[in-house]
């Protein structure tokens, strides 16, 4: 992140768990930075390196923030920073209409239309159900190492699926869907199960729902595209294909945005140098 730069402007996502930095220097020119969310001295100081001229700020964990700088900021409403980050990020393929997911702690769901922005919806499940049952199930506290072992995983091995249920293929289903999640745990017959798969069943518990709900969200909204982002996406190939499988199967067309775990933090940069 460009340093001392009495030009740049800056923008914070202060959510529960991390902090997501956007820091647009004098030519212009934007970096972005994660720090956790229980190092705000840490964060705060960072800020004051930069010494922004704008500082926008974003998140549950904003007045926490503002109390360890001496400065003013502007406030910017979560859901209008998620939402011009998005449009941002999609730029020229942004549609008058669409959803935009933040996959965070938990999940919310927000229509943006032009010139408007509500929240829809949203669900519990997120990242931090994948790191509360990485620590029950596999006792893996690391988000990052939880996501490469779901990669390396399947989740058939716990996931009870439909041709388990109908082996002769009398369903209107296909076989290897899943009728419930970590259902084969529970039977006499079933090996003790490998790390990696049940890492692989927690991407696949989060992921199916929060498909399920966002593309029924965006069908009742006639939204076609949904644009996700979170830091619970960055490097986590498991979840973003499970997560898109299911939103295209119900007839959406889901995009992941790049650098989407900064969105909001993009979208504080902007409305507040806009302000």
């Amino acid at each position: 992140m460009t340093t001392r730069n009495r030009g740049a402007a800056a923008g914070a996502d202060v959510g529960a768990t991390l902090v997501k930095l956007a820091v647009r220097d004098a030519r212009g020119d934007t970096s972005t930075d994660t720090l956790p969310a229980d190092e705000l001295d840490a964060v705060a100081e960072r800020l004051r390196d930069v010494s922004p001229i704008v500082l926008g700020l974003t998140g549950g964990g904003a007045p926490r923030l503002v109390e360890r700088l001496s400065r003013p900021a502007v406030r910017v409403g979560e859901f209008e920073a998620w939402a011009q980050g998005a449009r941002q990020l999609l730029g020229r393929a942004a549609p008058e209409r669409f959803l935009v997911v933040s996959v965070g702690t938990g999940t919310s769901a927000l229509l943006v239309e032009a010139g408007a922005v509500a929240r829809v919806g949203g669900t519990a499940l997120g990242g931090g159900t994948i790191l509360g049952l990485g620590t029950a199930l596999i006792g893996e506290r690391d988000f990052d190492a939880i996501a490469a072992l779901a990669q390396q995983g399947d989740r058939r091995c716990v996931d009870l699926l439909i041709r388990d249920v109908y082996p002769a293929g009398d369903f209107l289903l296909p076989g290897d869907v899943n009728a419930a999640s970590f259902a084969k745990l529970a039977r006499p017959e079933s090996a003790p199960a490998a790390a990696a798969d049940l890492a692989h069943a927690i991407m696949g518990l989060v992921g199916e729902n929060i498909g399920l709900i966002c593309a029924g969200l965006a069908a009742r909204a006639n939204a076609e595209l949904i644009a996700f982002g979170g830091g619970t996406l960055r490097a986590n190939p498991a979840l973003t294909a499970i997560l898109g499988g299911v939103c295209a199967a119900l007839g959406r067309k889901p995009h992941f945005l790049a650098d989407g775990q900064h969105t909001g933090a993009l979208g504080a940069l902007a409305l507040a140098q806009g302000s």
